[in-house]
């Protein structure tokens, strides 16, 4: 028997966990443990992309010319779309990166590329782009040196995340942020703690709905 009450509610939903974590000690690896702790297992399949083992190379050159080409051809199984359909198809999208440079590591950026495809996770027609994502949720999870607040000017990760949802179509973003870091004097190990409360907190309250 469903333990939610509706068969359609206890279906196994696809999780793609995005990590871009950098360091071995990654705080931002602590954060995401956290939240991965509170997601039911019988509830959510999770598929993990280390994005520095995958080899990803930005969009210049030989590469760019080659999707260029595939696109031409409309051929949407080639190998080097298999993270762009990996993204169209999953229910929940998990995001850690650590804050950089006002945004995330410049390989992310180049992740999001490779899933940017047109007949994959978007379409375009006469009346304007259409999102192909099924994702009810993006969770971004992250930590930040100092005080910078989401969504502030110096803060572009969200704000790059909820405008990329008018292209590819996914819910709504969630960010989880651990601030204060790298601050002298601050209880740094207190605020990640926190943080890491409410990012299992979140991923409860998703296993739930």
């Amino acid at each position: 028997m469903c333990p939610y009450g509706a068969q359609s509610v206890c279906e196994m939903k696809h999780v793609l966990y995005i990590d871009c974590t950098m360091r071995e000690e990654s705080r931002t690896a602590v954060l995401a443990n956290s939240y991965f702790q509170g997601l039911d297992p019988a509830r959510f399949s999770v598929i993990t992309l280390k994005l520095d083992t995958l080899g990803l190379e930005p969009l210049a050159n030989s590469s760019y010319r080659e999707r260029d080409q595939l696109l031409a051809e409309g051929n949407l199984d080639h190998p080097r779309f298999q993270y762009a359909k990996l993204f169209a198809a999953s229910d929940l999208i998990v995001i850690a990166a650590p804050f950089w440079d006002l945004s995330f590591p410049s390989l992310l950026k180049v992740f999001i590329e490779s899933v940017c495809v047109e007949g994959i996770t978007f379409q375009s027609d006469e009346t304007g782009l259409h999102g192909l994502c099924k994702a009810e949720n993006l969770v971004y999870l992250t930590t930040r040196g100092g005080f910078t607040e989401t969504g502030s000017a110096l803060e572009q990760a969200t704000p790059y995340l909820n405008a990329l949802r008018g292209l590819l179509g996914y819910g709504e973003v969630i960010t989880i942020a651990a601030a204060g870091m790298d601050v002298w004097s601050f209880d740094a190990e207190a605020a990640l703690a926190a943080a890491c409360e409410e990012a299992r907190k979140t991923a409860e309250y998703l296993s739930a709905v």
